[in-house]
């Protein structure tokens, strides 16, 4: 399907799974290369950037988490763009909410332009640009809200629970890490030459989208970090736990110990065993167990083991 939109003097042609038919004709209309053209109709694994005569073709992939449309573990959503003087074509090849966003902003701003506006407006790839990126913002606000349920739920004791859910936090940031780390380069390239085939107003708009960027790889380096020492925190009190654990068990072992060796011994039944005659003998042994109880109690209260 092919929308168009035109803001100003720009115009926007967004394909969202394009056919080979809408993707030809795209390519006759604005002197697209046959071989972009090629690339418009499915998704690419990489990110890159080519230049060519009076536009530039490329490639970016932006992470996602929450706003999937995939029944699928999709980690990022890929947006071709073809960036010309005064069009701009995109290929999408999944649901991209900040694109639809922008579409809408554009639909109004049509309607409420007013002819005689002096009001300075970015290039409609930028502007698109910090769409997509503050959607990434909004990704990384709700997994700093899923971290900070996870702290609270560390300190009230389900730290064993909480394992996964920091490992899976942690391989989201990851990915986002790994999608992002390829627009550095790109967008640098962009401002290069996009400052001198479009002029100084997209070169100066591009520095923005250049200190977004660089706030979003800052955040997901800070997320990142916030969670490993979540995770030794957590570690740190599942060790503590664990010790604690093993410390009681110990205890308990060092009570019944001696008990199970005087019933071991009076079990044995051989001549000569003390008391076997005795009609007491019961009572004895039993009397006998609990006095070594307690002072093995009282042993290790003194100790504070317990």
């Amino acid at each position: 399907m092919i929308t168009k939109r035109t803001y100003k003097n720009e115009t926007w042609v967004d394909i969202d799974h394009g056919t080979p038919e809408e993707i030809l004709s795209i390519m006759d209309t604005y002197a697209i290369h046959p071989m972009v053209a090629r690339d418009l109709t499915s998704a690419t694994p990489k990110s890159r950037i080519e230049f060519h005569n009076g536009y530039i073709y490329c490639i970016l992939h932006f992470p996602v988490y929450k706003h999937s449309h995939s029944d699928t573990e999709q980690k990022e959503q890929e947006v071709d763009f073809v960036i010309g003087k005064n069009v701009l074509v995109t290929a999408r090849y999944d649901t991209i909410d900040a694109l639809d966003k922008f579409g809408k902003i554009i639909e109004v701003k049509e309607i409420l332009e007013k002819k005689n506006s002096t009001e300075s407006e970015m290039a409609m790839f930028t502007g698109m640009i910090r769409e997509l990126y503050g959607s990434i913002f909004e990704e990384l606000e709700y997994i700093e809200d899923v971290t900070d349920g996870i702290t609270a739920k560390i300190f009230k004791g389900k730290e064993k629970e909480m394992v996964v859910s920091i490992s899976e936090m942690m391989r989201v940031l990851i990915d986002f890490k790994k999608t992002t780390d390829f627009h550095k380069e790109i967008l640098e390239m962009i401002y290069h030459r996009g400052g001198e085939m479009f002029g100084d107003s997209f070169a100066k708009d591009m520095r923005l989208i250049i200190l977004d960027y660089l706030k979003i790889n800052t955040t997901i380096h800070n997320n990142l970090e916030t969670l490993r020492e979540l995770r030794d925190t957590n570690n740190s009190l599942l060790t503590s736990k664990q010790n604690e654990t093993v410390k009681q068990l110990t205890v308990l072992n060092a009570i019944v110990l001696p008990l199970d060796l005087i019933a071991f011994i009076f079990a044995m039944r051989t001549n000569g065993m003390p008391l076997i005659d005795n009609p007491n003998a019961f009572w004895i042994v039993i009397t006998l167990m609990c006095t070594i109880t307690l002072i093995t109690l009282t042993f290790i209260k003194h100790k504070k083991w317990l």
